[in-house]
Parts: structure tokens; sequence; C-alpha cells
């Protein structure tokens, strides 16, 4: 059977969008839990700072990360067919909502900008987005979203 791949409607050049931009906002979401883990082990108020400046370029390029995988969805109705496109937009919604107030947490000064209440939210992101991140390597590997066809 021939059929066609789900294409990404957000792309440059062939390529999609959405893929290249959420490898920032994880790598800055895990990044903000091991810097709020340290400072709770070390009271360093340096990597409290860390965390409170990961949080927010995590956030800032997730809402950028966000308008493409929502550009994506709602551009290809065969993307929309898939239950797993839907969990993944939600979960990492989720995540961008929670990492928001994150940052918010994260204003706060010393102590509390961490423990108890940021360090839960930065565990809590990072948990949701292995979840998504398996859905989106789904969406990917199972159903071929955004996968370009070899021609012969």
């Amino acid at each position: 059977m021939d059929r066609e791949n789900p294409q990404s409607t957000a792309r440059i050049a062939g390529h999609p969008i959405h893929p290249m931009l959420v490898t920032i906002p994880i790598t800055c979401f895990v990044g903000t839990l091991l810097t709020d883990i340290t400072y709770w082990r070390t009271a360093e108020m340096m990597w409290a700072d860390f965390s409170a400046w990961l949080v927010t370029v995590g956030v800032i390029v997730g809402i950028l990360a966000a308008l493409a995988g929502l550009i994506d969805f709602v551009g290809e109705r065969a993307i929309r067919a898939q239950p797993v496109a839907w969990l993944h937009m939600a979960g990492n919604l989720l995540a961008l909502i929670l990492s928001f107030f994150n940052m918010l947490v994260h204003t706060r000064d010393a102590w509390t900008s961490v423990v108890p209440t940021g360090l839960i939210l930065s565990t809590l992101v990072v948990l949701i987005l292995i979840v998504t991140g398996w859905l989106g390597w789904a969406l990917v590997y199972r159903h071929h979203v955004g996968v370009a066809d070899e021609t012969a």
C-alpha cells in the first residue's frame, strides 16, 4: 500500500521546525531539575540562579516549539487523526504551564525559590517530558509523522 507520511506544516527547507526546537526546552527543564537538586543539597545561591535562567529559557523556547507543534497539528489532518498526537500535545502543554509557574516560583528569594515548590514542579515537568518524549518518538517512528519518503 502506497501511502504518504503525515508531513510537518511548520518547516524550513523541508525540515520540521518542532523537533529542532524541542531539544532546547527539554535540556533546560532537565537542567532546572538538576540545578534545583544541587541547590537543595548545597544551598549555594549560584545553583538557584542557574535554575531560574534555565527554566526561563526553557519556557521561552518551549512556547516557540509549542507554536510550531500546534501549526503541524492544525495543518495536517493525518496528525490530528493520531490519538498519540493528542496525548503528546496535552502533556507538553501541561509541562509548559507547570514550567511557567515554576519560572514564577524561581523569582522568589533564596531557599523559597527552589525548596520545596520549585523542586516539586521541576520533578513533575521532567516526569511528564519522559512520557511526552516517548509519545513524540512514537509519532515519528511508528506513525512516520514528518518522515521524508526515500525516492528510488
